[in-house]
């Protein structure tokens, strides 16, 4: 397995371990949050049901909670998810060297993405892993074992490399996006991490092609990735700028303060828009800001696997 040499965890050397940590903290997190109820920190058991066998309960378990267990065993997969994440250019902002704890979008999304099969692990549930750009680049069945899971780690390591500017990996997210929803076969739990910067000249495409994953059954968590400081909020200094189209290497130089107005209001309308189609569609919309934590993720995940099962 490939190490991540420019991870702002460097004390790790695989993004399994990363995963580990994150979901570990989550935990210690949730044991102090109104969140405890969930069966996370019980992940390889069930609650015993009335009227069971008692063979299987687990009584050093009951002694430290005052509450009865059976031991799950592998072949009791309870969720099926399918993890898919947008691997084009723009996905990769920011390029530059960033201090510790700060991560592109696509770093944040794999780390992310990462943290969930641990979670995913833990509860003995399957998952699968789908990545587009301009079109579908990898895609696996749902699966739970552990050589799986390493695969995974393998793939989510290969889109954390350094990025070569000069690459143009265009968006293609209504396409993918159909073509995944096709080749899910099984009832599942769909998470997509992507910024969605293909879609706002073709809203009603996007909105189709969700409506393609709810249609076949699956219930969806859609978290909009971005960097909220510089493109949602366009917090630039007060000095001229080059911006530069990371999918299509198109430049233009100006202030940010001349269209600051109108890009703002740009991008309110479609963002409004974006929601209110996922809450028509029953789709969970989560905007995800790459300058927190991964909880804002992790927590939206965990109540929606509560809320399924």
């Amino acid at each position: 397995m490939q190490t991540i040499d420019h991870s702002p965890l460097q004390q790790f050397t695989h993004l399994e371990l990363i995963a580990k940590q994150v979901v570990e903290g989550f935990i210690t997190g949730l044991h102090k949050s109104p969140f405890h109820g969930f069966s996370v920190e019980f992940a390889e058991h069930r609650l015993y049901n009335k009227g069971e066998s008692t063979k299987h309960i687990d009584w050093k378990l009951f002694g430290r909670t005052d509450k009865l267990f059976i031991k799950r065993y592998e072949e009791e997969t309870n969720l099926r998810c399918q993890i898919i994440i947008d691997s084009s250019s723009s996905m990769y902002f920011p390029l530059a060297d960033l201090p510790k704890g700060k991560h592109s979008k696509i770093t944040f999304s794999a780390y992310c993405a990462a943290a969930i099969i641990e979670l995913l692990r833990r509860q003995r549930d399957a998952v699968g892993l789908s990545v587009f750009s301009d079109g579908v680049d990898v895609h696996t069945q749902a699966k739970s074992s552990s050589l799986h899971h390493k695969m995974l780690y393998h793939e989510l390591e290969k889109l954390i490399q350094p990025f070569d500017v000069k690459t143009h990996k265009t968006t293609s997210a209504i396409q993918s996006i159909h073509t995944i929803a096709e080749a899910i076969h099984k009832r599942s739990l769909v998470v997509i991490f992507s910024d969605m910067m293909d879609s706002k000249a073709n809203a009603e495409e996007l909105f189709s092609a969700l409506q393609h994953l709810k249609h076949n059954k699956h219930e969806v968590i859609l978290f909009h990735v971005a960097d909220k400081q510089k493109e949602i909020d366009f917090e630039f200094e007060n000095r001229p700028y080059r911006f530069i189209d990371m999918e299509t290497q198109e430049e233009i130089k100006l202030h940010p303060n001349e269209i600051k107005e109108s890009y703002l209001k740009e991008m309110a309308e479609f963002k409004n828009q974006l929601k209110l189609k996922c809450g028509q569609y029953k789709i969970d919309f989560v905007e995800a800001d790459i300058n927190l934590d991964f909880t804002q993720v992790l927590r939206p995940y965990i109540v929606k696997r509560a809320k399924m099962m």
